[in-house]
C-alpha cells in the first residue's frame, strides 16, 4: 500500500492528512517535535485492518501556521471539522504527548465522535505541581525556551542548529536508539521549512497558563472522560515517570492502563512492532476492528 497524502481544507485553515489502508478509522494524533511522518510504522503495521488517518496539526508540517498562540481546544476543533470534511462520524482516537494533550479536549466536546481513545504519555491535570518539582527543572527547561519569541529563529539559524536541537530532543526522550540518519534528516527537513518551528512553539506559548495553573494546583476541575481509554505508559520516558499515572483515573473513567517496557517517550518509534499491536488489540477488545 502507499500512503495517500491529502490537502483537506476544514476550520478555515488547509490541513495536511496521510491516509492509509482500510477498515474501521482511527485518527493519530502527533506530539512535538513530530509530525504525521511519526505514525508511519504503526500505519503500516496497521493498514490491514484499519483506516489510518494521520494529520499535521496545524503549525507542523505541511498544514497552515496559526497566527499566533495555538491550544489543544484549537487543535481539538480543528480535528472535528477534519472528521467532517472527511464524512467519518466516528474514529478510533490515538494520541501521544501534544496529541494525547488534543484528545482531553476532542473527547469532551465530541465524545461521540470517538469510538476510543488510545494514548502514549502526555500531559493530564492528575500531574500538577510534579511537572515543576526541582528534580523535574533539567527536563521541563525546554518549554520555556520554546515561548521565547527568539527560539525559531535560533533554533533555525542552520541546518546544523535545527539538527543540533531537534536531534537532541528525539534522542534524549529515546530509550532506544531511532533519531539518526534518514530519521534525523525527516525531521529536519520538515522543521526547516517556513513556519514551523514558530508553528509547533506556539503550543508551549498557549498552553503555558494552563500547566501553570496545573503545577500551581489551580486548574479548574473538569469531569472525567467517560469514552473507552487505553493508557500505554512508557517504562524508561524521562519526561514523564511512570509514578505519574496514578491520577489517570480522575480524568479518563474507563481505563485500561499498563506499562510499556524498555522505551522512552516514543514508544512508537521505539518499538512499532508492540506500539500496533497494542493499538490494534485495544479497538478489536472494544469492537473497533
Amino acid at each position: 500500500m502507499t500512503v495517500e497524502h491529502l490537502s483537506v481544507a476544514a476550520n478555515g485553515a488547509n490541513l495536511h492528512v496521510a491516509r492509509l489502508g482500510s477498515g474501521p478509522p482511527l485518527l493519530l494524533l502527533h506530539g512535538w517535535p513530530e509530525f504525521w511522518w511519526t505514525w508511519e510504522p504503526v500505519m503500516e503495521r496497521l493498514a490491514s485492518r484499519h483506516t489510518l488517518i494521520a494529520p499535521d496539526l496545524r503549525g507542523f508540517g505541511d498544514s497552515d501556521k496559526p497566527d499566533g498562540p495555538f491550544a489543544p481546544p484549537d487543535h481539538a476543533a480543528d480535528m472535528v471539522a477534519l472528521l467532517d470534511v472527511l464524512d467519518i462520524g466516528c474514529a478510533g482516537i490515538v494520541g501521544h504527548d501534544v496529541g494525547g494533550g488534543v484528545i482531553q479536549p476532542l473527547a469532551r466536546a465530541a465524545p461521540e465522535r470517538c469510538a476510543g481513545l488510545f494514548l502514549f504519555d502526555f500531559v493530564y491535570p492528575g500531574i500538577g505541581p510534579r511537572m515543576g518539582a526541582p528534580d523535574r527543572l533539567n527536563e521541563i527547561w525546554y518549554q520555556s525556551f520554546n515561548q521565547m519569541p527568539f527560539a525559531p529563529a535560533l533554533v533555525g539559524a542552520s541546518r546544523e542548529t535545527c539538527a543540533l536541537y531537534i536531534g537532541h530532543i528525539l534522542r534524549h526522550w529515546s530509550h532506544r536508539p531511532w533519531a539518526e540518519g534518514a530519521a534525523l534528516d525527516a525531521f529536519v527537513d520538515t522543521f526547516l521549512k517556513p513556519g514551523n518551528l514558530a508553528g509547533g512553539f506556539a503550543h508551549y506559548r498557549a498552553s503555558h497558563g494552563a500547566r501553570v495553573a496545573m503545577m500551581a494546583g489551580e486548574a479548574p476541575p473538569l469531569p472525567p472522560i467517560a469514552v473507552p481509554t487505553c493508557v500505554r505508559w512508557a517504562e524508561h520516558d524521562p519526561l514523564f515517570p511512570y509514578a505519574w499515572t496514578d491520577r489517570l483515573g480522575e480524568t479518563f473513567s474507563d481505563l485500561d492502563l499498563a506499562p510499556f517496557p524498555d522505551v522512552g517517550h516514543f514508544p512508537h518509534r521505539e518499538d512499532p512492532d508492540r506500539a500496533a499491536t497494542e493499538i490494534g488489540g485495544f479497538f478489536a477488545r472494544i469492537g473497533w476492528a
